[in-house]
């Protein structure tokens, strides 16, 4: 270690180690509530894993230093901020407040763990500052995931539709779902211009607005801002949600495809509302090289709390299959849409979806 990197005086040093001794204590500690929360809270094995990883690191990274010298620097009866509360730090009003509340002392504690390891380890402080970063990622994806999936706690059925016939037979199909109890509809269409495309979506978010359907645009970012959109659906070589929010705003929902427990976590942590898991049954609308089929719908059951809705040839037919592996929100298109009487086809599929 170069002279310039020592503090300047014995005293300083002391300072430094008995600062990194109890942020290392601190972060460790909020960590684990916070890993039990996700853990017993919100039931989530994914970001229970992500916890626990981020935790093992930070020991990994403390261990760089002499555990001999942190013991020695400790003084703990001489600590004037052992005795120092404030009525805040005793109040708390539910479990997500607990959570939040221990990452940000996480985090902080890192911050103070970074900064000071400059003064007596130079090396090591780069490695606290990523662990800060990663912090930072996991407080989006708890928070996503709590909120959305109060957000959409009634959502059990999706509909994508496309610009219909025309814009009477397009105006009609849509009333009829949104009678028939669809909590979301999505706008997809590949063959129209522009212009109409515009032209549907703001019909649909008219319609919309008057009940408690969600309205999403599929793939177009800037369809659903021009048209007022609850959100935007992309796919693995779209937009990244970082890019759609960038667009819409943060209070609109962004929801992502994806196709292997792979992608499913990295969604999570990309900051995602909610995912479309599958595809689970072969489609009429969409075709598809390979099926993850049943096996990817258990293991993001298994595995992700986020909203996460099975799609791909399911139907009233063969919904139970996909309950029984563990998820109870489905999204569906010629199921419903092309019915003979989709109103009762989409309330006969919401009926299913609600009683599991």
């Amino acid at each position: 270690m170069s002279h310039d990197s020592q503090p300047a005086n014995p005293h300083s040093t002391i300072t430094a180690w008995r600062a990194i001794d109890a942020a290392a204590n601190r972060a460790a500690e909020g960590l684990r509530v916070v890993e039990d929360f996700v853990r017993f809270g919100l039931d989530d094995r994914h970001l229970t894993t992500q916890v626990k990883n981020l935790r093992h690191d930070l020991t990994a990274t403390l261990k760089l230093f002499s555990s001999e010298t942190l013991h020695r620097a400790r003084d703990t009866q001489a600590d004037v901020g052992v005795t120092v509360s404030t009525e805040a730090e005793q109040a708390r009003t539910d479990l997500a407040q607990i959570a939040i509340s221990n990452l940000k002392r996480a985090q902080q504690s890192l911050r103070t763990l970074e900064e000071f390891s400059k003064l007596v380890q130079p090396a090591v402080s780069s490695h606290f500052e990523q662990l800060r970063y990663r912090s930072y990622t996991l407080e989006k994806a708890i928070t996503t995931t709590r909120e959305n999936g109060a957000r959409l706690a009634d959502a059990r059925l999706y509909v994508l539709i496309d610009g219909g016939r025309d814009a009477e037979h397009f105006a009609q199909l849509a009333g009829e779902l949104i009678a028939g109890g669809v909590d979301i509809l999505q706008l997809r269409d590949k063959r129209l211009d522009d212009k109409t495309l515009l032209e549907r979506a703001r019909h649909l978010r008219k319609m919309t607005s008057e009940s408690s359907t969600f309205f999403i645009v599929n793939d177009r970012v800037d369809i659903a801002a021009l048209a007022g959109a609850d959100g935007v659906h992309v796919g693995q070589e779209e937009l990244s949600v970082k890019e759609a929010r960038a667009i819409l705003g943060v209070d609109k929902l962004v929801g992502v495809s994806t196709h292997s427990i792979e992608q499913a976590r990295r969604a999570v942590l990309d900051g995602a509302d909610y995912i479309g898991v599958g595809p689970t049954f072969p489609s009429q609308t969409k075709s598809f090289d390979q099926f993850p089929g049943l096996d990817l719908v258990r293991q993001v059951a298994d595995e992700i709390r986020l909203p996460a809705f099975a799609i791909g040839g399911i139907s009233a037919e063969n919904v139970g299959q996909v309950i029984d592996a563990g998820l109870t929100r489905v999204a569906v298109s010629g199921a419903v849409a092309a019915a003979k009487d989709p109103k009762s086809a989409a309330a006969k599929l919401r009926a299913i979806l609600q009683t599991d």
